[in-house]
């Protein structure tokens, strides 16, 4: 419609445009030309007409389609509606009957949980008479009764842990034996070193009996200057041409035999001459004590160590422990924490590093208080060693341990005492020993004989077979093991064994 509206529009402008041209041409020229002009304008007025015509049939002709094209339109979006108008019908439909289906559900929901309260109060009330019924025929109590049962469960519980607990130990065990059997058997089979024991005196022989006198000179004032210059007992006894030397510290015992040696070979001896002497093997000894460590040092192959510290490890060539050389212990330590370490991947040079200086504290226990392992730690923390080289030094000995090189110089330190002949010590000690391995077996209940035998290295434990059976045997000796393990000090390792036996005897008459 607007584009027919147009065309009428267009043919009026077309109409109004060749009047105007017509009324233009008759004002400008001349009657003469007025006939020619008409005719003209009538020419353009046809065309005009002409052309409207075309417009509007054209015009028609498009409105017609537009028409059509809106009528398609509309009726497809007519079918689409009702089609969607129907499906809402058939959901509405559904859902009606889906929430009618589900009312009926409620309603019948509804009288089965009615129909459970009822069967559920009459469970209890049967409930209550069961028990009170039971309470009758036991004589127990509800409560007592759940104290039975839980501890029935418990004993049970136990039992069974107790059971899986002791097999897999077993299994662990034996594995965990045949690899350190293997490991350790190795590592002893490739070192081997001399066992030295050394004792707090020290005998020096004299070429005649006369020297013993100007030892002692005027009212013993040689002797006594010996003494106070040296820190040492030196005694004159029955023994001919022979002198004792007696100190706890070897190093001070070291210089006197030294020093006396000296005069004797000098053959002055006087107080004056008794300081001199000692100053000069003092001397000497120091740097003697310095080549000693060196030679340590190349001997297992230690590298980077501060001088001090290799003047400190000199020093323990003359300190014994338990009768044995400490040097040499240290040196053996640390061979083979460094097959050990070798053996399980870890860092031989920190194992090796740390089992040499496990025991670098015992250099200065007689001038510093506190356990060597602490003092160790120290003296290698003051002179820049590795975090884990100290932590292995500080935890030789002690019971928990954190690093894998802890573990390790404590096994080598264990597997250097342990060797036969290594270490000596007194009976008094081993009664000691032997006495605390017994009282803290018998702690324990269970137990009802304890012998303490092979020098402490086995604790062979009877108990009573009617209050532990198997299983609490296989737990009682882990509690001793662990019992031990805290309070006790011991070189090399314990065996416990637990012995459960039964006997039943009969006299026939």
């Amino acid at each position: 419609m607007d584009f027919l509206l147009v065309a009428i529009l267009v043919g009026l402008s077309a109409i109004f445009i060749g009047f105007f041209s017509g009324f233009k041409f008759h004002n400008l020229y001349s009657s003469r030309s007025i006939k020619a002009t008409k005719e003209a304008v009538d020419q353009q007025l046809q065309r005009a007409n002409s052309r409207s015509k075309e417009i509007l049939l054209e015009a028609k002709e498009e409105a017609l389609k537009i028409r059509s094209e809106t009528e398609r339109n509309i009726n497809a979006q007519k079918l689409e509606i009702q089609a969607i108008s129907n499906k809402i019908d058939t959901n509405k439909e559904v859902i009606e009957q889906k929430q009618k289906a589900l009312i009926d559900e409620e309603k019948v929901l509804s009288q089965k949980k009615n129909q459970l309260q009822s069967d559920l109060k009459s469970l209890e009330e049967n409930k209550k008479g069961i028990s009170l019924e039971l309470e009758k025929i036991s004589g127990l109590s509800i409560s007592s009764a759940k104290k039975k049962l839980m501890q029935t469960a418990e004993e049970e519980i136990q039992f069974e842990v107790s059971k899986k607990y002791r097999d897999a130990d077993l299994i662990a065990q034996d594995e965990y034996e045949q690899k350190a059997k293997m490991i350790l058997s190795e590592t002893m089979q490739r070192y081997a070193s001399e066992v030295v024991s050394e004792v707090s005196v020290t005998r020096i022989n004299l070429p005649n009996e006369e020297m013993k006198g100007r030892l002692i000179g005027r009212e013993g004032r040689n002797i006594k200057s010996i003494e106070s210059a040296t820190g040492v007992d030196v005694i004159i006894d029955d023994i001919p041409e022979t002198i004792t030397i007696s100190c706890f510290d070897p190093i001070r015992r070291e210089i006197a035999k030294l020093t006396i040696e000296n005069l004797i070979k000098d053959g002055r001896i006087n107080p004056s001459r008794i300081e001199e002497t000692m100053a000069r093997v003092k001397r000497d000894l120091d740097t003697n004590i310095k080549k000693i460590g060196q030679k340590a040092t190349f001997d297992i192959n230690v590298k980077g160590l501060h001088p001090e510290l290799i003047y400190h490890m000199g020093m323990l060539d003359y300190r014994f422990s338990y009768g044995e050389n400490v040097l040499n212990h240290s040196k053996e330590v640390g061979s083979i924490a460094g097959m050990l370490a070798s053996q399980i991947g870890a860092s031989v040079e920190i194992a090796k590093t740390a089992g040499f200086l496990h025991d670098i504290g015992k250099s200065l226990t007689h001038e510093i208080d506190g356990p060597h392992a602490l003092i160790g730690a120290d003296l290698a923390k003051k002179f820049g060693q590795n975090d884990k080289v100290i932590t292995a030094i500080k935890e030789h000995h002690d019971t928990e341990m954190t690093t894998i090189e802890s573990f390790l110089v404590a096994a080598a330190d264990a597997i250097s005492a342990a060797r036969p002949g290594a270490r000596n010590d007194s009976i008094e000690n081993y009664i000691e020993r032997l006495e605390a391995l017994e009282n803290i077996a018998l702690q324990f209940h269970e137990v009802s004989n304890v012998y303490a035998i092979q020098a402490g290295r086995e604790v062979r434990i009877l108990v009573n077979p009617e209050k532990v059976n198997d299983i609490q045997a296989s737990e009682l000796a882990r509690k001793i093991v662990k019992k031990i393990e805290d309070e006790l000090q011991y070189p090399g390792q314990i065996k416990i064994v637990v012995i459960r036996e039964s006997r039943i005897e009969e006299m026939a008459k």
